[in-house]
């Protein structure tokens, strides 16, 4: 099998006519939320690096290059194996402030 067979066996207009809503009030969430952050009073989050991992996801999407769900997983995911002495918090921050500066890999 090529590596440029599709590996979904649905064609693509029956994929726009089952996730397209879902997918779409997704987008109008996220945009809600950005929203949001620049309506409110600016404080010590302005350089928030959630934020800036949501715009480096947001750029991804729109990349039109493969692979787009894993690197946007990867650029969200912690990749430390060190363990951290003191946790600040119980709970995660769903973005690793380290890894935002960095494009993952396609």
């Amino acid at each position: 099998m090529s590596s440029t067979q599709p590996t979904c066996p649905a064609a693509r207009s029956k994929i726009v006519d089952l996730y397209f809503m879902e997918h779409r009030a997704k987008l109008i969430d996220i945009a809600a939320f950005l929203d949001r952050y620049d309506r409110a009073e600016a404080d010590t989050a302005d350089d928030d690096f959630r934020i800036e991992a949501i715009r480096k996801a947001i750029e991804i999407l729109g990349d039109n290059k493969q692979n787009r769900a894993k690197r946007i997983l990867e650029l969200l995911s912690d990749h430390s194996s060190e363990p951290v002495t003191v946790a600040g918090m119980q709970g995660a921050f769903g973005a690793n402030p380290n890894q935002t500066d960095q494009e993952p890999n396609a």
